[in-house]
């Protein structure tokens, strides 16, 4: 409630302080139009008087042409912000506003932490910063070249987008490169590699770098990349391991001496990491799923503070894979926390556990008529929760919608994140009797009819410049269709408008003596 009592205030400065900045802009710009007209000296004894006379002698044509200028202005402003709300789904102006006012304003920036914080330790303040982001690397994301590639040798359809593969790419550098890699041949080659957007240039660089050196991230992308079953992507995995466990030794005695070392300790943690949890994923791929649990255990163990690459989601669908649900439990216990970000996998984990308890023996009829138990109300709400969070997953599991090939990243509360924990997770839903069946008559409850999330509000400026266009056109041809009336309403309207500096100038000329006075107005 304080998060979004804090959000409001700060999008209501944002609005007040553009507002009056709008105003003020126009005000300022049409005083330069009058003095540009006049062209007389900024003295303000003469000035006044002139620009009153000057007001007065303004024709109705002068009002169409400035009210349609407005509006014209208006309009362009509102087709921009719409065009970049349908786009990026977020206001430019407000955008701007919080990245470049909330400073003046007292705000703070929150900036999402980097991988190297969160490798420190930084876990606190990591939490909260990661929880802001929305695009988020798939936990449980196919190989390219043992999975993905098939389906394109098969249709000859490509599976992944340019806008998936390029995050990937950026992930690549972030994760496997680091500042001294320059030092090192191999890994000068495949820093280059991973910013490679033709498949076989890496795959060409990354045997380039082998050939000089054993390089656990060459091992890594031949075994994503050209791997054409899972046994090789295996194979070439352990390479990577033997060579990324001597690096990773190497560099955490020498962490300590610089910068320089620090940096590279924190590359070869994440490429350790990145090794053993693709091999554990190869073991539960390969149908050795005790085997990969133990090793999904013994990683989340070794290295507890690197959630970012969220191993727990891969080991509860392990689990739910050999049936353990009590120790799928107890790992909901450690992870479905209020600080630490919720997935679809931990919401909807969460409710399968609790619909196993009474779906076998669910119906709807009898539900009706006696109404909903204790444990029955219990799994309600928690598929409640679950669809609350992301409502696009009751139609993958239900398959009212046809799955695709998950892709390598998901948008949190996405139709994308729905599509890839249904991809795997469909089974085990399929395994539990009855619990599709509870889903379907929560699904198609008074819930769904009423919940409206996630409905995307328009930003306050896009109705804020629609309303100043509309309202200067209006003007405009109010003022076309009846101009003297409208001219004796402008009139009006700006004599108004500097009564107050007229009152203003009035006072300051009774109070200043005459000799004073004189000696402003010549400056």
């Amino acid at each position: 409630m304080a998060e979004a009592g804090t959000g409001f205030l700060e999008q209501l400065k944002s609005c007040i302080v553009w507002s009056w900045t709008y105003l003020w802009t126009l005000w300022f710009f049409i005083m330069l139009f009058l003095v540009y007209i006049l062209r007389v000296p900024l003295k303000i004894n003469d000035n006044l008087t002139t620009v009153s006379m000057f007001l007065n002698t303004l024709t109705p044509k002068f009002y169409v042409a400035l009210t349609g200028t407005s509006s014209l202005i208006s309009g362009l402003i509102l087709i921009f912000e719409w065009w970049y709300f349908r786009k990026y789904g977020t206001s430019f102006i407000e955008q701007v506003s919080v990245s470049h006012l909330r400073p003046l304003l007292g705000g703070v920036d929150n900036s999402a932490p980097s991988a190297a914080s969160a490798a420190n330790g930084d876990a606190d303040s990591g939490r909260q910063s990661v929880s802001e982001c929305k695009v988020w690397r798939n936990p449980l994301n196919l190989f390219r070249g043992a999975e993905y590639n098939r389906y394109t040798w098969v249709t000859g359809r490509e599976p992944l987008t340019y806008y998936d593969m390029n995050l990937s790419a950026q992930d690549h550098q972030t994760f496997f490169t680091c500042d001294t890699d320059h030092l090192r041949p191999a890994d000068a080659i495949m820093q280059k590699a991973w910013r490679e957007r033709n498949p076989q240039a890496r795959i060409s660089a990354a045997h380039e770098a082998l050939e000089l050196n054993e390089c656990a991230t060459a091992y890594i992308l031949l075994a994503e990349e050209e791997a054409t079953t899972i046994v090789e992507a295996e194979k070439l995995f352990k390479q990577a391991l033997k060579a990324g466990e001597g690096c990773y030794r190497r560099s955490q005695q020498l962490q300590h001496h610089g910068a320089q070392y620090e940096a590279q300790h924190r590359r070869d943690t994440n490429v350790l990491v990145y090794i053993k949890r693709r091999l554990a994923m190869c073991a539960r791929k390969l149908g050795r799923t005790r085997e990969a649990v133990k090793m999904m255990r013994d990683l989340m163990k070794e290295f507890p503070l690197l959630s970012m690459f969220n191993i727990h989601e891969n080991l509860l669908e392990a689990l739910l894979e050999l049936q353990a649900y009590a120790d799928v439990q107890a790992v909901l216990a450690k992870y479905d926390d209020i600080s630490l970000p919720k997935s679809a996998t931990i919401c909807y984990t969460a409710a399968l556990l609790k619909a196993r308890a009474v779906s076998d023996k669910f119906s709807p009829e009898a539900a009706s008529r006696r109404g909903l138990s204790t444990a029955e109300m219990n799994a309600v709400e928690a598929i409640h929760r679950a669809v609350e969070f992301n409502p696009h997953v009751p139609k993958y599991l239900l398959e009212m919608k046809s799955l695709i090939l998950p892709p390598e990243h998901i948008l949190k509360r996405g139709d994308s994140e729905a599509i890839a924990y249904a991809f795997f997770h469909l089974q085990h839903w399929k395994r539990v009797e009855g619990a599709l069946n509870l889903l379907h008559c929560t699904w198609e409850g008074t819930f769904h009819e009423v919940s409206v999330y996630p409905k995307k509000e328009l930003p306050f400026f896009i109705l804020f410049t629609a309303g100043l266009c509309s309202f200067t056109a209006m003007l405009a041809l109010l003022t076309h269709q009846f101009p003297e009336l409208m001219g004796v309403f402008a009139k009006a309207f700006l004599s108004t408008l500097f009564a107050p500096l007229n009152f203003v100038m009035e006072k300051v000329e009774s109070i200043l003596p005459s000799s004073l006075w004189h000696q402003l107005t010549r400056i």
